[in-house]
């Protein structure tokens, strides 16, 4: 077991030496000012980075992969309090999209991108059922077959339980010449 110490040793080192670098770094929302979300067809986006001027907090854009700058897009005004302000936008067809917050003091809050996927919403289809249920243990046949039919299959079978009855009481006599 002596080579578990240094081992160990060095694992706790790489650690402490990366975490430092871990935080400098930070997560994308705090050095980006915004953080997006999606939800089925609906894309959200939050940010604290904004104050309010005249009652306004800001507008936020989402724009396509063809639109190139912020009047492009679709815009919404931001809504919240001064800890929080948000701005959702609903039927967002699945694509690449990117959301760009203007606060009203016109300085960017963030910019950010976004993948809409579309939905697997279960849909509900008709289908026709059988109309007298399944039809098991008749060898698949659905026919409807007549009673000359039924009367003939019966003397085949009946044939047949007469002569294997026949068959094994002749084999258990003696032999004879």
């Amino acid at each position: 077991m002596p080579t578990s110490q240094p081992l160990l040793r060095t694992g706790l080192t790489a650690a402490a030496a990366a975490l430092p670098l871990a935080l400098a770094a930070g997560p994308a929302v705090a050095v980006n000012g915004i953080s997006v979300s999606t939800a089925g067809s609906t894309v959200s986006v939050t940010t604290s980075a904004c104050t309010q001027i005249n009652g306004s907090w800001g507008t936020a854009s989402l724009l396509n992969s063809s639109q190139a700058n912020f009047a492009q897009g679709r815009q919404v005004s931001l809504s919240g309090s001064s800890g929080l302000q948000s701005a959702a936008w609903s039927n967002v067809s699945p694509g690449t999209y990117t959301v760009i917050v203007m606060c009203s003091n016109n300085n960017t809050a963030g910019t950010q991108s976004v993948i809409v996927s579309s939905g697997s919403t279960p849909t509900i289809s008709t289908t026709s059922s059988p109309s007298r249920g399944v039809v098991g243990g008749v060898g698949g046949s659905t026919r409807d077959y007549g009673t000359i039919t039924l009367v003939a299959g019966g003397a085949l079978v009946g044939t047949g339980v007469i002569a294997a009855a026949w068959f094994l009481r002749r084999r258990s006599k003696p032999y004879r010449l």
